[in-house]
């Protein structure tokens, strides 16, 4: 990775604009996925897929429908944990009943349930931005919690709103092992994130860009103002309903409206702050800190009390935690807004070893 474009000349359209137009990235890109899909299968523990992987990246993949809308369209968003509510929650009704229905049609279609209630609560902010558009999309938090509390036929009547997913397969294969789980969402994940990718390179990412930077300039300019905004907010709740539904069906197995609480919806806006906003790969990089600082704090703060002689308890970790997340995001919107990933491009430019930096 350390290196730049040099000496690759273009000599059609086509290979201009492909999605990794330098050869290393090709490259590094097609050794990366067939580590994971087929060294990380074969080395990792049922703990790390159950644990860390999956929902890894599951988080990503809500973390990368949040990007879309607040880092590449501008719009701000409180609502990521309510539109996988209505992911999980649409895919556990289409599995239920609707007989036969395969497992791809039911994340494509628990994704459009969330897209519709996503441009529902988008429809705001053809009028308003900034704080107040926040304050809009976090009422779609509260409405559907509350919607899913209150009528039973979303969770097959029951009383508490609990729902617990059924076994699915993919084409007859049965995804019931943590491996088989983390390699069907990993399937999904890179598919979207390709797909993400793509779009944001496209003339729908450019008119997102354009309104993100001046609204009233892109509009004067010829972009439609109220199909761009809410076209991000339909691939952003898209993203986050497929997120939702595989949280459900390959991570917990058991879910229930609570569970997609405000604090949910924060901890995905910190994944985009502090992995970078408007970028591919900071939704990924800030899923894997915020899930693993953790589980790092957890080991490592125990010996480190004992050491000192500190009187850290359960309590007092979780607390740091806390504290040790406040003070990250101070530190990233402070010294670097743009995040992990700017960071790490940073140490591309500083440790390339060919060309060689002046």
């Amino acid at each position: 990775m350390l290196y730049r474009e040099a000496g690759q000349f273009k000599t059609s359209y086509i290979a201009d604009s492909q999605i990794f137009p330098i050869r290393q990235d090709r490259i590094i890109f097609t050794l990366f996925m067939v580590f994971a899909f087929v060294a990380v299968p074969l080395l990792g523990s049922e703990y790390w897929f159950s644990a860390i992987l999956v929902p890894f990246l599951v988080f990503a993949l809500a973390a990368l429908g949040l990007n879309v809308l607040t880092g590449y369209a501008g719009q701000l968003s409180l609502g990521s944990a309510a539109f996988m509510a209505v992911g999980a929650y649409a895919a556990y009704n289409f599995q239920l009943r609707v007989e036969g229905i395969p497992i791809v049609a039911t994340l494509l279609l628990s994704g459009g349930c969330a897209a519709l209630v996503g441009v529902l609560f988008g429809l705001p902010s053809l009028r308003i931005k900034g704080f107040y558009l926040a304050v809009a999309t976090l009422a779609a938090q509260f409405f559907v919690v509350w919607a899913l509390t209150k009528f039973p036929w979303f969770s097959n009547n029951s009383s508490s709103g609990v729902i617990s997913t059924p076994k699915i397969d993919f084409f007859g294969i049965a995804i019931d092992t943590p491996v088989r789980k983390y390699l069907f969402v990993l399937a999904v994940v890179s598919v979207l994130a390709l797909v993400a990718k793509n779009l944001v390179r496209s003339c729908t990412g450019r008119a997102w860009m354009a309104v993100r930077d001046m609204d009233v300039a892109a509009e004067v300019i010829g972009i439609p103002l109220m199909r761009t905004k809410l076209t991000a907010f339909a691939v952003s709740s898209f993203y986050c309903g497929v997120a939702g539904a595989l949280y459900a069906f390959c991570y917990l197995g058991s879910v229930e409206p609570d569970g997609f609480s405000l604090d949910l919806s924060f901890r995905i806006l910190f994944m985009i702050i502090i992995g970078g906003v408007g970028s591919i790969l900071g939704s990924f990089l800030g899923s894997a800190f915020i899930l693993l600082l953790p589980i790092f704090l957890d080991n490592a703060l125990p010996p480190l009390a004992a050491l000192l002689h500190l009187p850290f308890t359960n309590a007092t970790v979780s607390h740091i935690q806390m504290m040790v997340f406040g003070a990250l995001i101070i530190f990233f919107l402070i010294a670097e807004p743009h995040g992990l990933a700017r960071l790490w491009q940073i140490a591309k430019e500083k440790l390339r070893l060919w060309p060689f930096p002046h």
